[in-house]
């Protein structure tokens, strides 16, 4: 059997991905305050972007004939981003920098499955995986940014 470290990590992602599409959900349900106007609207793009995401990747773990999880149980019980309960406890700002997190860990995955890609030679996978986490770097960027921080990415 081929590529299945890379499996495994596209597998992973699926999980992550739609855990990360609800925590941004989550946001844009949940945001109130300053820069509310310009912030909900932006939420909806960010969704869009990790669905597109969700879906090439899962996309190309069958195409690599593999399996992608498609079961909420499934999503649950195997994705590693943290979640909060739907609650009107958290600020903007502390939103925010949980979806910074949540960012964090898939840029760290996709730099795993962009190591894991090489050593198993299937650099098509290995493609998306570096276009995807340049992606998921800009955002970070960009979100950091609204914070007042810098994008600490090589840190």
């Amino acid at each position: 059997m081929k590529y299945t470290k890379t499996k495994a990590v596209l597998n992973q992602l699926v999980a992550d991905l739609s855990q990360m599409s609800m925590i941004i959900h989550q946001t844009h349900w949940y945001m109130r305050g300053p820069n509310f106007l310009k912030l909900h609207p932006l939420m909806d793009e960010f969704m869009e972007e990790i669905d597109s995401q969700l879906d090439g990747i899962s996309e190309r773990l069958i195409a690599l004939d593999g399996s992608p999880y498609s079961t909420l149980k499934e999503m649950a019980e195997n994705t590693k981003i943290q979640d909060w309960p739907g609650e009107w406890d958290k600020t903007t700002p502390e939103r925010l920098a949980h979806l910074v997190d949540g960012y964090r860990y898939l840029e760290d995955l996709y730099q795993h499955g962009i190591e894991v890609s090489d050593v198993e030679k299937d650099f098509s996978t290995q493609d998306i995986f570096i276009g995807l986490k340049t992606a998921i770097e800009k955002k970070i960027w960009m979100i950091q940014a609204e914070l007042g921080s810098a994008p600490e990415i090589d840190e």
